[in-house]
């Protein structure tokens, strides 16, 4: 299960990526649509964030159970 919270990270991270591409590519010709992905690189960041915090916090959750 920590795997596949780990590789919806970095999808997150991608569409993050993306987003920025299509920032500085449409940027000049189509304002409202880069608006739209400004929002979304927002949103993505995050959610890479807050994935990445509730992964480790339920890795280390898991480890002091261990003990």
């Amino acid at each position: 299960m920590i795997k596949i919270l780990r590789y919806t990270e970095y999808l997150y991270l991608a569409v993050t990526f993306f987003s920025f591409y299509r920032i500085f590519t449409d940027w000049n010709v189509d304002r409202q649509g880069a608006y739209l992905f400004v929002f979304f690189a927002v949103v993505s960041m995050g959610m890479f964030i807050f994935r990445r915090n509730y992964r480790k916090k339920f890795e280390q959750r898991k480890r002091d159970n261990e003990k």
